[in-house]
C-alpha cells in the first residue's frame, strides 16, 4: 500500500500505482483503437526547472521534474497531459503551475469513480 492508500495493479505486464491509473490505461487503449487518440505515453518526465549551480555558494541545485501519468496525443496534433489523482497535494499544485508556465499545456487532473467506471476532473 502507498501512503495514499492506493493498491498497485498489473495490467498487460505493466505495473500501475493505482486501480484508477490502470482503468485510464484501458480507456486509452480503447480510445486509440477507435481513433479518438492517435497515441499516448505513460510516465513521461518533464523538467520544470533545470539544474544549476548557485552563483554565491557554488552548490549544485538539482532539477525539478514532473512525471505525468499520461501524455495523450490526438489525431489533430493536440497534446494533453493527464494526471490521475484522488486529490491535489500542495506539491502537485506547485508543479502543476510550473508545468503550465514552462510548457503552455494544461494538465487535466482526473479522479476515478469505480462505481460508475468514469473519470471526473479534480
Amino acid at each position: 500500500m502507498s501512503k495514499y492508500g492506493n493498491k498497485k495493479v498489473i495490467v498487460d505486464g505493466i505495473q500501475f500505482d493505482s486501480k484508477a491509473e490502470a482503468a485510464y490505461y484501458k480507456k486509452m487503449l480503447k480510445d486509440q483503437e477507435s481513433g479518438l487518440v492517435k497515441e499516448f505515453n505513460m510516465q513521461k518526465t518533464y523538467t520544470l526547472l533545470d539544474k544549476f549551480e548557485h552563483p554565491k555558494t557554488g552548490k549544485a541545485v538539482r532539477a525539478i521534474k514532473y512525471i505525468a501519468d499520461f501524455e495523450v496525443i490526438y489525431p489533430d496534433g493536440r497534446i494533453e497531459v493527464v494526471d490521475i489523482k484522488g486529490f491535489k497535494t500542495p506539491i502537485y499544485r506547485l508543479k502543476e503551475k510550473l508545468f503550465m508556465f514552462r510548457y503552455n499545456i494544461p494538465i487535466v487532473c482526473l479522479k476515478y469513480r469505480a462505481k460508475t467506471n468514469s473519470f471526473e476532473e479534480v
